[in-house]
């Protein structure tokens, strides 16, 4: 079963986004995050609405983060691009009234919601701020260069 990468896309992005001086159009972000520059649009039209980046259109256009790294968890972006599922396991419905399948649904619909709240939980408390300082000291722990971390922007 192949796992939901959006949430991860998106945050790539941002970090690419957050290290550029100017706008970054969405066909160099769909270079980047190995996609089409219209699923880059749609993306980002969510986060444009939460407030997390702006665009400017015609020569030198392109997005930008419109808010500070510190003030913005996983939780939101999360949550700005249509809160994915978070986990892809799902139950049985093929005899809804066998008792043992409701009581093993009960029982996997609750450790789900569950294991859902704690890492939500955990996706608020770390921020875009706390990407950029793991990333930057990969960076200069690894001795990379700007130019080695550009993908093709």
């Amino acid at each position: 079963m192949k796992r939901d990468s959006k949430l991860s896309g998106v945050l790539h992005a941002l970090l690419h986004m957050a290290e550029m001086e100017g706008p970054v159009t969405s066909e160099s972000l769909a270079m980047a995050m190995q996609t089409h520059p219209v699923v880059v649009r749609r993306v980002m039209a969510g986060l444009r609405e939460a407030g997390f980046v702006s665009s400017a259109k015609g020569h030198g256009g392109g997005w930008v983060l419109s808010c500070p790294l510190d003030a913005v968890t996983l939780g939101d972006i999360h949550q700005a691009v249509g809160s994915p599922a978070l986990l892809a396991m799902g139950n049985r419905t093929e005899s809804p009234g066998c008792i043992v399948e409701q009581a093993v649904n009960a029982a996997l619909d609750g450790a789900c919601r569950e294991a859902e709240a704690l890492l939500l939980e955990r996706f608020n408390s770390i921020t875009l701020a706390d990407l950029s300082r793991d990333f930057h000291r990969r960076m200069t722990g690894g001795g990379f260069t700007r130019k080695d971390i550009e993908h093709a922007l």
